[in-house]
């Protein structure tokens, strides 16, 4: 893969909440406008039917659906990356060999969990979706939720395939994600995933960034990666302290429950989460209004990022 290419995959990228109808059906036109509003906004990509996406909650039909839906509405102007992990290998193949017909330009799928698999089974798995199509591949490391850490040692291995080209890393440890630049090196890719270390996240060799609460600010994580890129440090430093107020707040909610009513505020209905999802009930509501008006006044207050002289 060129340079070139893998500039597609830099930046901010947005893993985008899951859309449904008023009878939970996925809605397709949902999809379509909330690509288009994150895209209006500067962001560099959409990462589609991951955590936030609820994607392992949705049957192979409806995953293809509404990825049809965000590339159709995209139109290429952003990077599509199609989050294809399931429980098992042949259904992930079956939703990558769809995402490459579909137009998605890379793939990315988390570990197989529940049976508690060892390193040469997720790495077969892994390599496998990866040998299925021609796109690039990206590996979404996620230990908190599919109980499997990505070492170094099978990083190692799998960077010997030239589709596997970086590492979603969505763990607290800012040593891991430099570990594993260090092993991929300089031409591998790095995602930070924790949203409220973006900043640490690129400081430590991450490239770019997913996140999910990008969704409902992606203006101030595009500013604070300008900042960050004009090396504009404190002032980045300070964006970032004022995105994790926010995320505070959030992590005292039903976080994707929140993130869908938050979209909502910015004018998209994505319908509700999907059971057995959590809620939000009526005395989440000040909280929820409390995080929108935190959101915009932080929005309202950005001023233009100037690059060093």
């Amino acid at each position: 893969m060129s340079n070139e290419q893998k500039e597609r995959f830099k930046g901010v990228i947005v893993a985008m909440n899951s859309c449904y109808d008023a009878h939970g059906e996925v809605n397709t036109e949902a999809a379509k406008a909330l690509a288009r509003f994150l895209i209006s906004k500067g962001v560099n990509g959409l990462y589609v039917g991951g955590s936030t996406g609820e994607g392992l909650l949705q049957s192979i039909e409806e995953r293809q659906a509404i990825l049809e839906a965000v590339i159709e509405a995209v139109g290429g102007a952003a990077s599509v990356i199609a989050h294809v992990g399931a429980l098992n290998t042949r259904d992930s193949i079956k939703l990558a060999i769809h995402a490459e017909s579909a137009g998605a330009d890379a793939l990315s799928a988390v570990a197989p969990f529940y049976y508690g698999y060892n390193p040469d089974s997720v790495g077969k798995h892994w390599s496998s979706i990866a040998d299925s199509t021609s796109l690039p591949f990206i590996i979404y490391h996620i230990p908190s939720t599919t109980g499997f850490s990505l070492t170094t040692n099978l990083l190692r291995e799998l960077k010997r395939n030239p589709k596997i080209i970086g590492v979603k890393t969505t763990s607290p440890s800012s040593y891991e994600l430099q570990q594993f630049k260090t092993v991929g090196g300089e031409d591998f890719l790095l995602f930070n995933g924790p949203d409220e270390q973006y900043l640490a996240g690129r400081i430590m060799g991450a490239d770019a960034a997913i996140g999910g609460t990008y969704g409902i600010m992606p203006e101030l994580f595009v500013r604070l990666e300008e900042l960050y890129a004009s090396g504009q440090l404190e002032q980045a430093r300070n964006l970032q302290f004022r995105i994790n107020d926010i995320i505070t707040d959030l992590l005292q909610l039903p976080i994707y429950a929140a993130l869908k009513e938050l979209v909502r505020r910015r004018g998209i209905d994505c319908g509700e989460v999907r059971a057995p999802l959590p809620t939000l009930n009526q005395e989440h509501m000040p909280l929820v209004e409390a995080v929108y008006e935190k959101v915009m006044s932080a929005i309202a207050q950005l001023t233009p990022a100037h690059p060093r002289t």
